[in-house]
């Protein structure tokens, strides 16, 4: 057999895909962007991410991940961060989309247009969302005096990359370190101490995971005389180096482009932000915006992942037919096209409610279900991945595919900014706060409507808020809200089915809807690519 007939059932790599005009849920909500200008800037980012190009600069990046470099020739310390050039590319193309400005008076739809860009460009490369997530999270920390001149070069679309003093950069970059070795989730456990310096503080400890240490300033939290207080950490002072200095980076299983360090603090300079003892409570408020990106970071794993499924699929033939048209195929390909298309409803829901910022009842909803669909969607983007590498056969367990990078980067949303008890427990605590109960009782009613079925599941679970705290609980009201977003903006038939096969039944241990009938139109029409070829 010669070599042209040996590579005729190979798959050619995904390439030129619009990733904003091929997927389905994002049509119902660009409707809500406020301009036709805006959908168009989306439209135009999702068909350049697409390209073989970027999906290239998205490989290169983690192929070749940060690499620290503590010492000068001289011998001089300048704890830096090397990184691929691929990175400063992508890292140029967020920020110049916006993925990283929190607007401070912001106009309708403006939160959406941003999530919807952020979801794009985490289906081409995932690593560079998390200093884009950290510096737009922090941001309104830092509007009042004496941060002006901070939170001016937040709001710049060009990326910086130089190593000097934030008075001498076009833009900035944030990241934040509040976890230590011996306390992780349970912050009261932080000994890093502050001390008073004239204006400013002088802080001694470390901190085990510390965000993009590359960034021009962190948000750390210390002890300041017994009490929690958050602090701005410049990485460059009039004299060089601030004194915080890596020890390592982490040697992580996925989000490898990216950086993640262990750092100490030797006095290094820093000034309080807010009131002295609310550290944790200002600290939450930015891990809660970053928790909604966790969310659309996986919404977007999972929707390359299911089209990276329906490429090879589409492609590949197997016992005398196409991969795709094998019922045993089809049936795995729809659950997880249910799955992709609910999780990303889901998580430009949240962004729909963080937009609703003079509505308390959205307000209230959005407190309880942030943490809710962060531990359920986080945690069904790896089960998707691990099933959308096994569509691929042993191809996807090679790493000159896509297939093992998606699946690396899946575990981290799950885990970053409160893995999973956690996120359970913080459903619990938002339940118990004044209004907050109330407000998703009046919420489901209004979204249920006449729906005898999603009636009957908002009732069952609302007559079991006494568990709320269970993971078993907090799994179901994600299900629900995904079931009332698929009955609001999905086909009835698509709707039908995920509510009966995610509310009635559950979610099943593995994927696989058998038996449906019509089952290629679902995919044709949750990637509309296969129906040209």
């Amino acid at each position: 057999m010669g070599l042209e007939q040996q590579l005729q059932n190979q798959v050619p790599d995904l390439m030129d895909d619009d990733l904003f005009g091929e997927d389905p849920a994002l049509q119902h909500w660009q409707s809500k962007l406020a301009s036709d200008e805006a959908r168009q800037s989306l439209a135009d980012y999702g068909k350049k991410l697409g390209s073989a190009h970027w999906r290239e600069q998205g490989a290169l990046a983690n192929r070749q991940p940060p690499q620290w470099r503590g010492w000068s020739a001289q011998g001089q310390r300048v704890d830096q961060v090397d990184f691929h050039p691929s990175w400063h590319h992508l890292m140029s193309l967020g920020m110049e989309q916006g993925l990283h400005i929190w607007p401070h008076q912001p106009q309708p739809g403006q939160h959406l247009q941003r999530a919807m860009g952020f979801y794009l460009h985490g289906q081409i490369e995932a690593g560079t969302l998390c200093p884009l997530t950290m510096t737009r999270a922090a941001a309104p920390l830092l509007q009042a005096e004496p941060f002006q001149e901070w939170a001016a070069k937040l709001d710049i679309n060009q990326y910086d990359a130089s190593h000097q003093l934030m008075a001498e950069k076009s833009s900035v970059l944030l990241g934040m370190g509040m976890t230590e070795m011996q306390g992780g989730s349970d912050l009261r456990g932080c000994t890093t101490e502050a001390h008073p310096e004239a204006q400013a503080f002088r802080l001694y400890g470390h901190k085990w995971f510390f965000s993009v240490p590359q960034a021009d300033g962190h948000l750390v939290l210390a002890r300041e005389h017994e009490q929690f207080s958050c602090f701005l950490m410049p990485r460059y002072t009039e004299y060089g180096l601030n004194r915080r200095y890596i020890r390592r980076l982490k040697d992580k299983l996925g989000n490898r482009s990216n950086a993640s360090a262990e750092i100490d603090f030797d006095g290094a300079l820093a000034w309080r932000v807010g009131q002295a003892g609310r550290g944790i409570a200002l600290l939450a408020g930015m891990a809660a915006r970053t928790r909604i990106d966790c969310v659309l970071g996986s919404a977007a794993l999972m929707r390359q992942a299911l089209v990276q499924s329906l490429h090879y699929c589409q492609h590949r033939r197997c016992f005398g037919k196409q991969l795709i048209e094998q019922p045993l195929m089809q049936a795995v390909l729809l659950d997880m096209s249910l799955e992709s298309e609910a999780a990303t409803h889901l998580a430009l829901f949240l962004v729909d409610l963080q937009e609703r910022a003079d509505d308390p009842v959205a307000q209230a909803v959005l407190r309880v279900l942030a943490p809710a669909a962060k531990f359920w969607v986080c945690r069904r983007a790896i089960a998707l991945c691990s099933e959308a590498m096994e569509t691929w056969g042993g191809n996807g367990y090679i790493e000159d595919g896509p297939m093992p990078r998606l699946l690396r980067e899946a575990p981290v949303n799950s885990i970053w900014e409160g893995s999973g008890n956690v996120m359970c427990l913080d459903v619990q605590r938002a339940l118990s706060q004044e209004g907050v109960l109330e407000a998703l009782q009046a919420d489901l009613r209004a979204r249920t409507g006449d729906d005898a079925e999603l009636g009957q599941a908002a009732q069952d679970l609302l007559s079991t808020v006494s568990q709320a705290g269970g993971r078993v609980w907090t799994q179901k009201l994600a299900l629900l809200y995904q079931a009332c977003l698929m009955r609001e903006l999905a086909p009835d038939a698509v709707a039908d089915l995920f509510a009966t096969h995610r509310l009635q039944e559950g979610p099943a241990v593995v994927f696989g809807l058998e038996g449906v009938e019509q089952a290629s139109w679902y995919l044709h029409r949750i990637w509309p690519r296969l129906q040209a070829s």
